[in-house]
């Protein structure tokens, strides 16, 4: 599935909710991301969202941000999913999934929208990848992102070399059990990384449950 927005064959067909797949996580902070993203976002047009999960953000996010595009995107075995929550979901601002796996792929473009990202979102991806994708969402963001363009990432960060609670001390052993590449970043290293592809750190929120929201805008 590319890159289409919904229409009204697309809503044909009939969903079960119940049977969606669901993310508690997603459920739990995506009003405090929506709270930052009403402010941050004033002025945009473009959301490109990386790593899109379940897709419950973005049908969360796109009847709320009706002034902006909200374009998804993930790996092909998560368009299932996302695919699914758009159906139920539906939003004349919000686009079907589009295929972009960091290893090898290029940032994707919605041919049928002819618009350029002037903001790229993510959410709970920089500890699940690793570290060499970090830096390659980093450099890809840098190159597709205009000047005054932001990069809006979600997640829990270390600071000061330091845990920030015992609770994203026990979550990032339990990450590096599954995947030793994996794990929370420490913020000092990926303010860095934002540095070298002309991003600069220009706000940290503190979010519920020890995560954290950074602004990065290209300068």
């Amino acid at each position: 599935m590319h890159d289409a927005n919904l229409n009204s064959d697309n809503l044909n067909n009939k969903v079960d909710i119940s049977a969606l797949p669901f993310s508690q996580a997603c459920e739990n902070n995506k009003k405090p991301i929506l709270e930052v993203l009403e402010s941050e976002l004033q002025g945009f047009n473009h959301v490109l969202e990386i790593g899109s999960g379940t897709g419950q953000h973005s049908v969360y996010f796109a009847p709320n941000l009706p002034e902006i595009h909200w374009q998804t995107s993930d790996v092909i075995n998560n368009h299932r999913n996302i695919i699914a929550w758009h159906h139920a979901y539906p939003a004349p601002n919000l686009y079907l999934p589009l295929v972009f796996d960091l290893v090898h792929d290029s940032v994707p473009v919605n041919d049928q929208l002819n618009l350029p990202y002037d903001v790229i979102f993510t959410a709970n991806t920089l500890h699940i990848i690793g570290w060499d994708l970090v830096e390659r969402l980093f450099a890809l963001a840098g190159e597709a992102l205009p000047v005054d363009g932001k990069l809006i990432i979600y997640g829990p960060f270390n600071e000061n070399g330091k845990y920030t609670s015992e609770g994203n001390q026990r979550f990032d052993a339990m990450l590096r059990a599954g995947n030793p590449d994996s794990g929370i970043r420490h913020k000092e290293d990926v303010v860095s990384l934002a540095n070298a592809h002309h991003l600069q750190l220009s706000k940290t929120y503190a979010m519920p449950a020890n995560n954290q929201l950074l602004v990065f805008q290209k300068n």
